[in-house]
């Protein structure tokens, strides 16, 4: 698309799953933000949440008088996170003039500053460039790590083996960028808050509906890289985030616990599209010995072992056998 076919049009997509005063929290800082001279539409996907949900961002849109300027999408099935921006997105790419950019934000974040101005003008600026994403930051404004490598093996290693030694080792190779890393191209951004050419998405049909949650923004952002598209940071535009208020899944808890299976079953989807089945197996079964490292060398030191509750046999269940009659087939 050329510069003077470009329109103004921005649609922001907040998708909620049982975080609807979140995510009316989200919408209200898109409504009150400073955009610019764009023209910001927000869509409002409930993934049929429970509970009293829908209802509430029902009563929300009415209290408020947010009227044509948000649209509620209340689906009756949850469609994951990537599938449930896919059912706004279908519905852009079906019209004449769809919107040039669009804008993607989580339910349980906000924007503090003029993001999407800030996002919209860094892909004005870069025509190569498919996708930017912002800096973010916890309730207390304290930064974290938005930009990333993609996972590869020797990441893989580290992240289940956790042991300092083998960390610095492999310190190039691990996914998390420095949340002061400068403004640039890197692998990929958070999905908390991305921006999309609204084209260079619309050729690759969006998100792949094989994930439910889990690397399906890895995936994306992946898939335009093959393309020949750029991935950009921004850090000068920020975001808050409760991180995992939407998924019940937070980095820095403490305490072991069982991985869902849909998060098994995205890692080995993604690697099946990145290093294919064989060497998506390859390192699945590399994590068994990083997994029994993991185990000896934090029991040595008197703690407990960090890899998820049951890993053996839900990796083996939901990973490597599934890889195995893949391989079969």
């Amino acid at each position: 698309m050329g510069q003077a076919e470009m329109n103004n049009r921005i649609a922001a997509i907040v998708v909620n799953y049982g975080t609807a005063d979140l995510a009316i929290k989200a919408v209200e800082s898109l409504l009150a933000g400073d955009h610019g001279a764009w023209q910001v539409e927000v869509h409002l996907v409930d993934n049929a949440s429970p509970g009293e949900d829908a209802k509430m961002l029902q009563q929300a849109h009415a209290a408020r008088h947010w009227d044509s300027r948000v649209t509620l999408w209340l689906e009756t099935r949850n469609h994951g996170f990537g599938c449930g921006n896919n059912v706004v997105l279908q519905a852009l790419s079906n019209q004449d003039d769809p919107p040039d950019r669009v804008f993607l934000l989580n339910p349980d974040a906000w924007i503090e500053n003029q993001v999407i101005d800030l996002l919209a003008t860094a892909l004005e600026r870069d025509a190569g460039a498919a996708a930017v994403g912002a800096s973010v930051l916890r309730p207390d404004l304290s930064p974290v790590a938005a930009a990333f490598r993609f996972p590869g093996p020797a990441s893989e290693l580290a992240r289940v083996v956790q042991f300092g030694p083998l960390d610095r080792l492999l310190r190039r190779h691990l996914l998390p960028l420095a949340p002061d890393h400068p403004a640039g191209p890197v692998d990929w951004v958070s999905g908390a808050s991305v921006m999309f050419r609204f084209r260079a998405i619309a050729e690759l049909g969006f998100f792949d509906p094989g994930y439910f949650l889990y690397y399906e923004e890895v995936d994306l952002m992946r898939r335009l890289q093959v393309a020949g598209w750029r991935v950009l940071f921004a850090p000068e535009a920020r975001v808050v985030h409760e991180e995992g208020a939407a998924t019940g899944q937070f980095s820095g808890s403490s305490g072991r616990k069982r991985d869902p299976a849909y998060l098994y079953q995205s890692w080995a989807h993604y690697f099946s599209g990145a290093y294919g089945r064989g060497g998506a197996l390859a390192i699945a079964l590399m994590l068994w010995p990083a997994a029994v490292l993991n185990v000896l060398q934090r029991m040595m030191r008197g703690k407990a072992p960090t890899i998820p509750l049951r890993f053996f046999r839900d990796h083996w269940r939901h990973v490597v056998r599934p890889l195995l009659i893949e391989g079969r087939r």
